[in-house]
């Protein structure tokens, strides 16, 4: 069930919106010329310089689509945004009307922004039909506990796992504001536990290896499942400088929503259902 949006949307400290939208859905040729008139000269040369059209266009949509979405917070034009790139290459707000902070990912086939006021925030998306060597990949890259509880799984459930990893490890590092690699992908664990849902997991641990900084009580993460093809990974850190102290994942109410950018918008109705 999709229920359509009019207005401006409220955040609370604690909301995370999850927005999604289909690349393949925005091809309408007067709506991609509106894309590109909300483009900055420096996002429409960054776009053209992908060699192959289909990276084009996801580039396209996605610099609008993140413009669209801003502009369901505050009174703001989505030309209007200012954004520059922070010293870990995440960019930001510059002087939002409304405390935001934002995250992107896509993949083939969809394209996500996760939205909150206050806190770090991370999210990455990938498509379960990607090739790769999942097995040497996590052998490579992945702590010696997810190796471990990955190659013991059965060989047919172990390409969903391994994006659950990859997704979650990379959400973790965007939300850090790091590169992938700035990071060894080693030194944290995820401990992916039973779903209660078929839509999403948040029965997710966080740990770190001896001599890296961090503390697993301000990380919250969550699996998403959009559909058989993708996966999302969602982390938030929670700041007990705002008074509020560590944060669960419980403490947080997750809103979905998808949108063809400055076309049309709806809240997604994501009823849990025993996984």
């Amino acid at each position: 069930m999709t229920i359509p949006l009019t207005g401006q949307l409220e955040l609370p400290e604690t909301g995370i919106h999850l927005w999604r939208t289909r690349p393949q859905d925005c091809v309408d040729s007067a709506l991609l010329a509106r894309y590109h008139a909300v483009l900055t000269d420096e996002e429409k040369a960054k776009q053209q310089r992908y060699i192959f059209e289909k990276d084009r266009h996801c580039a396209l949509v996605t610099r609008a689509f993140v413009r669209d979405v801003l502009s369901s917070y505050a009174a703001v034009e989505p030309a209007d945004w200012r954004m520059e790139i922070g010293p870990t290459g995440k960019p930001e707000l510059v002087d939002p009307p409304v405390p935001l902070r934002f995250n992107l990912s896509h993949t083939p086939g969809l394209i996500i922004c996760a939205v909150t006021p206050v806190y770090d925030i991370g999210c990455d998306v990938e498509s379960l039909a990607r090739r790769s060597d999942i097995l040497g990949i996590a052998d490579h890259y992945f702590s010696p506990q997810e190796v471990e509880e990955l190659f013991s799984l059965p060989s047919e459930q172990q390409r969903s796992r391994f994006f659950d990893y990859w997704t979650l490890k990379e959400s973790y590092i965007k939300a850090r504001g790091l590169g992938l690699f700035a990071l060894p992908l080693q030194g944290f664990s995820f401990d992916v536990g039973r779903a209660a849902s078929s839509s999403v997991n948040d029965n997710i641990r966080l740990s770190f290896a001896a001599g890296i900084d961090g503390d697993p009580a301000l990380w919250s993460s969550w699996i998403f499942y959009p559909s058989e093809e993708h996966r999302i990974a969602l982390s938030i850190r929670s700041d007990p400088r705002t008074g509020r102290g560590p944060l669960a994942a419980g403490d947080y109410s997750i809103r979905h929503f998808e949108s063809i950018p400055l076309s049309c918008k709806r809240e997604l109705e994501c009823s849990p259902q025993s996984r």
